[in-house]
């Protein structure tokens, strides 16, 4: 015990932070806990109907010192002696502007419920013009396209746009704010005590896939770009950052303040954050082509090409092409859906709503009595229709729905898209709209898979972690049948907090690289879907039914607009 060495992963997800103290020898999970964003699950600072989704970074520094304690008391005082180095993963893009001194605006005196001086959650889509005009004046003739390694189109839930969004509808934020930090970023700076916006070391994970930064035009898109798309950005490329780094590369040692705050070692090594999906990729055993699919709220697909296949060719319609945002000298490769588990979860509020409503203002039974069953129908109502859904046959004339319900992310990003179920009779029940969704979600996956086929990127393997991977049998099945690939689950449930733990395990110089931590650290293969080949044929015409109703719904989305 005397000589073995622990790290911390920590994972900032949509709903909670997660924390995990791995021994690094063999990969045993030491001690965990989840703790919960308190104002964000008050449903403060967020207005689903205008797409606007906030969180506020006390949420995050609570949330963090609750899980980490909790986490350490699991430990004996040799494990917490021996903890090494921290690495967090985020989720992303999630920015917010920050003062001189690199402290979120809303953590000063006049800024505490000012959503705009919070951070930008990952799927706020209230910057969906100004992408719309990163994108014109990128693609004008005659100049270089700065999107060029972002897919060829930049997207509302990137950096840049969500910033002059807030530029343009918020004076006092743009007033006070010096600059601006992804949550990934902010996190290590933090806990070293670095908070310098000019010297804070930037992660290249999310400057690469969220910002267009890029060595071909020196880092970030020039200056004469921004100001020519709009005065209110002059200036602010020399406030952010030209350097990046990548996860194996150390931020600093933990500050004397935080190491007490956690009850952590003070020579704790704080790794480069990076974003949750690239993290997740690497605790799940990423290898070259082989696609891991982080399932959850939405999806984000992660392979890596060795630079010397992939050259100098742009992918198109992706989220982005970034040497090192996954494994250090391989150039990785992100796409994703907006929308996986959201939809399903949608759909549930969407059926609660009755009973919300009518059990909420009925006087037939107490509060308590009417909290529990409402509580009891929210819990079990996907379990149902998932019963349910899994007795109907596939029918090739049947329900076709599309994944578009928060706008299309990959392939080839349009966030202004919406969703569309075709197909409705009298005789259509919850079950069969429900079974339509989940295939709408696969359908989504395989515009992916085809995507990435048709840019001359092969796919050798899947791999699948995230809540709905661990948790639903039925939705695996049918992205299986779908996509016509094995599908392998990762036994870990906590795969970007492991990944996170791997990547401090290499920053702080336990082992030289990632694979060498994969093979000690990894948690292996739980489960693999296979499969079933008359449906794997069955959806391939049902696929052609999806393409043509997304067809038709682009095609009205452009003539509106």
């Amino acid at each position: 015990m005397q000589n073995r060495k622990y790290t911390l992963g920590v994972d900032y997800g949509t709903d909670s932070v997660r924390t995990m103290v791995i021994d690094t020898s063999n990969g045993k999970i030491m001690g965990q806990a989840v703790a919960t964003y308190e104002r964000w699950g008050q449903g403060k600072y967020c207005q689903s109907e205008t797409n606007l989704f906030r969180q506020h970074p006390l949420d995050y520094i609570e949330s963090l010192k609750k899980a980490v304690k909790e986490t350490i008391a699991q430990l004996s005082q040799e494990v917490i002696n021996s903890i090494a180095a921290l690495s967090v993963a985020t989720t992303g893009s999630t920015p917010i502007a920050i003062n001189k001194e690199g402290t979120p605006l809303a953590m000063l005196t006049g800024f505490e419920e000012n959503p705009n001086g919070m951070f930008i959650l990952w799927k706020d889509h209230t910057a969906i013009g100004e992408a719309k005009e990163i994108n014109e004046l990128a693609h004008q003739e005659n100049g270089i396209d700065y999107t060029k390694y972002s897919g060829g189109e930049y997207s509302s839930e990137w950096f840049w746009a969500k910033i002059l969004h807030t530029l343009r509808v918020d004076n006092k934020v743009r007033e006070a704010a010096f600059s601006w930090i992804e949550h990934c970023d902010w996190i290590p700076a933090l806990l070293t005590g670095n908070t310098d916006p000019l010297s804070i070391k930037r992660s290249r994970c999310a400057a690469g896939h969220k910002a267009m930064w890029h060595p071909d035009w020196g880092g970030l898109p020039p200056e004469t770009f921004w100001s020519k798309l709009d005065p209110l950005l002059t200036g602010l490329r020399a406030r952010l950052y030209k350097d990046t780094y990548t996860s194996d590369e150390a931020v600093g040692t933990i500050s004397d303040e935080w190491a007490q705050i956690l009850g952590l070692p003070k020579n704790v090594i704080i790794g480069t954050g990076s974003i949750d999906a690239h993290i997740g990729a690497i605790g799940s055993a990423i290898k070259p082509y082989h696609m891991v699919k982080v399932i959850g709220t939405s999806t984000c697909d992660m392979m890596v090409a060795p630079k010397e296949e992939i050259g100098e060719k742009a992918i198109r319609g992706i989220c982005g092409q970034v040497d090192g945002s996954i494994i250090p000298n391989m150039i990785g490769l992100e796409a994703g859906q907006s929308a996986f588990g959201d939809l399903y979860a949608w759909y549930r509020e969407l059926l609660m709503w009755p009973a919300n409503k009518i059990i909420g203002d009925s006087n037939l039974l107490d509060r308590e009595t009417k909290s529990k069953l409402l509580e009891e129908m929210a819990d079990g109502i996907l379990a149902e229709l998932t019963l349910a859904a899994s007795k109907i046959e596939i029918d090739t004339s049947g329900i076709i729905a599309l994944d578009w319900m928060n706008g299309r992310r990959t392939p080839d990003c349009n966030q202004n898209l919406k969703g569309a179920i075709q197909g409705l009779t009298l005789g259509t029940t919850a079950p069969h709209i429900f079974r339509a969704l989940v295939e709408a979600t696969a359908f989504g996956s395989k515009k992916i898979v085809e995507q990435f086929q048709a840019e001359g990127v092969r796919i050798d393997g899947i791999i699948a972690i995230g809540g709905v991977a661990q948790k639903s049998e039925f939705v695996m099945q049918i992205l299986a049948d779908v996509l016509n690939f094995p599908i392998r689950i990762i036994k870990s449930e906590q795969t970007c907090a492991l990944g996170a733990a791997m990547a401090a395990a290499v920053a702080s110089g336990i082992y030289n690289t990632f694979l060498d931590a994969q093979n000690a650290m990894g948690s292996g293969f739980q489960k693999e879907y296979f499969p079933i080949p008359q449906n794997a044929k069955k959806y391939l015409e049902l696929y052609k039914n999806y393409n043509a109703l997304g067809d038709f719904v682009e095609t009205q989305e452009l003539q509106k607009a």
